[in-house]
C-alpha cells in the first residue's frame, strides 16, 4: 500500500512529505514501542504549556478563518477544555497502564492471566473545520497518552488555524512524534490511504463512508465521529424559560456549527408558541445585535453560507414558516453571518429535514405525547446526541433507554462532550467507536491477553494419547447438567 501512495505522491510535494513523515513515525515507534508513564506524562504536559503560550495566536488564527469567531468562545470551548483534558490524562495514565488481572479457568491452574495495553503505532487524525483545535488535540492527547505517534490532517477550510497549530506543535515535538499535515482535498484523500495503525475521522456521514472505504484497503481500524440530526425533547412540565436558555447555549455556540448542536426541538403542541417566545427572548438578550457583534460567530465560508440559505429557501417554497431572530433589524445580505432562525411546519421532502443543519437554523416540531416523540426519533437515523428536558427521573430514564444516540444530556445540551470521564462517540450513521478519557486510551491501545504458567503444569495430565480415564473424568465433570 505504501508503494501505491508513493506513486500518487510523486505528483505532489505535500504528499511526498506526508509519506516521508509517516515512514519516520513508523520507524520511531518501532525503535521505542512502549514509552513509560513518565515519558507520556511529559509529552502531554508539554502540550498544555504550549497552549498557554500560544493562546493569543491560536485565537486570532481561527478568528481569521471564520471572519468572526468570538475570542472568549474559542478560549472556553476549545483551549480551556483541552487544558482540562490534559490534566485528567496526566492524573490517570499510570493507573490505565497497569496490567489488568483476569481469572483463570480451574482446568488451567496454576497460571495467571492478564491484559497489557500496548500502543498501536502511528495514529492518523482527520480534523474538521468547526473546532480545529479541540477536535485535533483531544484525540491526539488520547493517542499520546496511549504511547502512539500522531499525524494530524487539518481542514483546508481553516488554513490559519492549521498554520498556528503546526507552529505550536513543531516547537515542542519532533515530527516523528507529532506532525501536522495541511493541504487541499487531494492531500486529505492520500492521507486516508496511508496504512495507519488507527484512523480517527470527525466530519460528515457522507465523507465518513469514503474514509472508511479508504481505510479498508489497509484493514486500518477506524473511529468515525460523524453527526446527524440531534433532537431535543421538552416535556410539558419543564419551565420553558429555563429550557430556552439551556438550548440556546447549545445552539448559539459557534453559530450552531457543532456536530452535537440541537438540530430540531420537539415541544408539546400546547407550548409551541411559549417556546418560540422564550427562545426568541433569550437569543435577543444575549445577542441584541449579530451582524457586527463579535460575540456571534460567522458561518465559516461562503460555501457553507449558501448551503444554509438554500435550506431556508427550499423550506419556505415548500410551505415552512420561517422566524428569524433579528432584534436590531440588521441587513445580513453582505455579511458572512446569519441570524438565528427557527423553522416550523417542515416536511420530509425539505432539504433542511434531509440533512444535518450545522448552522444557526433550528427546526421546531410539535408533539402530542411523549411516546409519539420517542417513536419519531426512533424512526430516523440514530443521532450523535439526544437531549431531554424533564425533572421527572422516571420519564427521563424512559426516554434515554428507549432511544438510541451516541450520547446526550438530561436537562442540558452539549455538556456531555466536556466530561472527559465518559466516552464520546456515535452509533450507526452518526459514527462508530469511542474516545475521551479511558475509552480513548483503550481505543488507541492494543489490549493484549497473556497467560503465564510457572514450573508446575497440571495440564500435562490431559496430554495425548486421548480417551484415557482422566480425559473421560474431566469431560464427565464438564458436561454435568445443573
Amino acid at each position: 500500500m505504501v508503494a501505491k501512495v508513493a506513486k500518487i505522491a510523486d505528483h505532489n510535494p505535500q504528499m511526498v512529505e506526508m509519506e516521508r513523515i509517516f515512514k519516520a513515525q513508523k520507524a520511531a515507534y518501532n525503535a521505542h514501542p512502549m514509552p513509560s508513564a513518565e515519558e507520556r506524562i511529559s509529552t502531554i504536559k508539554r502540550m498544555k504549556n504550549a497552549i498557554i503560550r500560544h493562546e493569543d495566536a491560536l485565537v486570532e488564527a481561527v478568528n481569521q478563518d471564520f471572519g468572526c469567531r468570538c475570542p472568549t468562545e474559542t478560549r472556553f470551548v476549545e483551549l480551556v477544555s483541552l487544558v482540562e483534558v490534559i490534566k485528567y490524562h496526566v492524573k490517570n495514565v499510570r493507573k490505565w497502564m497497569k496490567p489488568e488481572r483476569r481469572s483463570m479457568p480451574v482446568n488451567m491452574r496454576p497460571a495467571k492471566a492478564k491484559i497489557i495495553r500496548q500502543p498501536l503505532g502511528v495514529v492518523g487524525i482527520i480534523v474538521p473545520w468547526n473546532y480545529p483545535y479541540f477536535l485535533a488535540l483531544d484525540a491526539a492527547i488520547a493517542a499520546l497518552t496511549a504511547g502512539n505517534r500522531v499525524m494530524i490532517k487539518m481542514s483546508e477550510f481553516t488554513p490559519n488555524a492549521a498554520d498556528a497549530m503546526q507552529a505550536m506543535l513543531a516547537e515542542i515535538y519532533p515530527e516523528d512524534q507529532v506532525a501536522v499535515i495541511s493541504g487541499e482535498a487531494d492531500v486529505g484523500i492520500a492521507f486516508t490511504r496511508l496504512p495507519f495503525d488507527h484512523l480517527i475521522f470527525t466530519g460528515s456521514t457522507n465523507v465518513g463512508k469514503h474514509v472508511m472505504a479508504a481505510a479498508a484497503e489497509n484493514l486500518t481500524p477506524v473511529t468515525l465521529e460523524l453527526g446527524g440530526k440531534s433532537p431535543v425533547v421538552i416535556h410539558e412540565s419543564f419551565p420553558m424559560k429555563e429550557a430556552a436558555e439551556r438550548i440556546s447555549w447549545g445552539k448559539c455556540i459557534n453559530a450552531g456549527q457543532t456536530c452535537v448542536a440541537p438540530d430540531y426541538v420537539m415541544v408539546h403542541r400546547s407550548q409551541q408558541e411559549a417556546f418560540t417566545q422564550a427562545f426568541t427572548d433569550v437569543v435577543s438578550t444575549w445577542y441584541p445585535s449579530m451582524r457586527d457583534n463579535d460575540d456571534f460567530t460567522s458561518v465559516v465560508n461562503e460555501r457553507q453560507l449558501n448551503r444554509l440559505k438554500s435550506y431556508l429557501q427550499d423550506a419556505e417554497e415548500k410551505g415552512a414558516r420561517i422566524v428569524a431572530i433579528n432584534p436590531a433589524n440588521e441587513d445580513f445580505s453582505s455579511s458572512g453571518k446569519m441570524p438565528m432562525t427557527m423553522v416550523f411546519d417542515t416536511t420530509e421532502d425539505m432539504l433542511i429535514e434531509q440533512n444535518e443543519i450545522f448552522g444557526p437554523l433550528l427546526i421546531v416540531k410539535a408533539y402530542d405525547n411523549l411516546e409519539q416523540a420517542v417513536q419519531y426519533i426512533n424512526d430516523r437515523p440514530r443521532p450523535l446526541a439526544l437531549y431531554y428536558f424533564d425533572y421527572n427521573q422516571e420519564r427521563a430514564d424512559y426516554v434515554m433507554t428507549h432511544t438510541h444516540a451516541g450520547g446526550g444530556c438530561i436537562n442540558d445540551t452539549l455538556s456531555h462532550v466536556a466530561v472527559e470521564d465518559i466516552p464520546f462517540g456515535g452509533i450507526g450513521p452518526s459514527g462508530m467507536g469511542h474516545y475521551h478519557g479511558y475509552e480513548g486510551f483503550l481505543t488507541f491501545s492494543k489490549s493484549k491477553g497473556i497467560v503465564q504458567k510457572g514450573k508446575i503444569n497440571p495440564a500435562k495430565l490431559l496430554f495425548p494419547p486421548w480417551n484415557r480415564r482422566i480425559h473421560k473424568m474431566v469431560l464427565k465433570m464438564a458436561f454435568k447438567p445443573d
